[in-house]
């Protein structure tokens, strides 16, 4: 694929000065090394594979001035499959004008697992393990409440809404978003999710002294798709609580 080095440094938001050669060599080298290992599931076969984003990279610039004047990316079999068969996700252009790693890596959350869903919830704990965030638990708690503030105040985030309540971060699609392809929101994955109602007594005598229904609340956030037997899925999800944490 070969774009115009100009158009790329400008969708993606960056300088288009003299630093600009080197800080694109150096994007272009992190993604080079950046090494993958993902489960993929083509036409019901799946396989484990390390890849990478680009195998080959080339920076064509005029040596005369320095001047940046095309770019040419190699990108891999199984990226190109990806694109061909749609199995990508788009992004907002606003998303290049976020500022903080934090605040890309929480869009690129939101655009995958709350999607057109009308709500999606995920706990602090949780939301740090998929971040990668190496701050201590309260700093980043501290951090995503800022994000959240700023968002409330600003509405700076692309496509969603952000907001925290106690320890769990809530995110909901914002109207010109779901405007703009033609969508209403979908039934979140916690409404897909339906339990019995004797299964809270089953709860009661697997975990005594924990409460059943803040034991639902804490299942659905670990959730990341819906079970194929619900009830079996969380009482099997109880009793591993119990195991590791005790009576309350």
């Amino acid at each position: 694929m070969q774009v115009s080095a100009h158009d790329l440094l400008k969708a993606t938001n960056r300088h288009t000065t003299g630093q600009a050669y080197a800080t694109l060599r150096r994007a272009l080298t992190r993604l080079q090394f950046t090494q993958i290992e993902t489960n993929i599931h083509d036409h019901g076969i799946g396989e484990w594979r390390s890849i990478s984003f680009i195998t080959d990279a080339r920076i064509v610039k005029e040596d005369a001035t320095g001047r940046l004047l095309s770019v040419e990316l190699e990108m891999g079999d199984w990226l190109i499959k990806a694109i061909e068969n749609k199995n990508v996700l788009t992004l907002n252009r606003l998303y290049f004008q976020l500022r903080k790693p934090l605040e890309r890596r929480m869009y690129e959350l939101a655009r995958k697992h709350c999607g057109m869903q009308n709500i999606w919830r995920i706990g602090l704990e949780k939301l740090q393990h998929k971040t990668g965030s190496t701050s201590t638990t309260k700093e980043f708690k501290r951090l995503v409440k800022a994000i959240c503030k700023t968002e409330e105040e600003q509405s700076h985030m692309p496509d969603y809404h952000f907001r925290l309540v106690h320890d769990v971060l809530e995110v909901s699609p914002k109207a010109d978003f779901l405007d703009a392809f033609g969508e209403k929101p979908a039934l979140s994955l916690e409404a897909k999710v339906r339990l019995s109602p004797s299964v809270y007594e089953k709860v009661r005598e697997i975990a005594p002294g924990w409460d059943a229904h803040f034991l639902e609340q804490e299942w659905r956030m670990w959730m990341d798709e819906p079970p194929r037997n619900p009830d079996a899925a969380f009482t099997g999800f109880c009793r591993k609580w119990f195991e590791r944490r005790g009576r309350p």
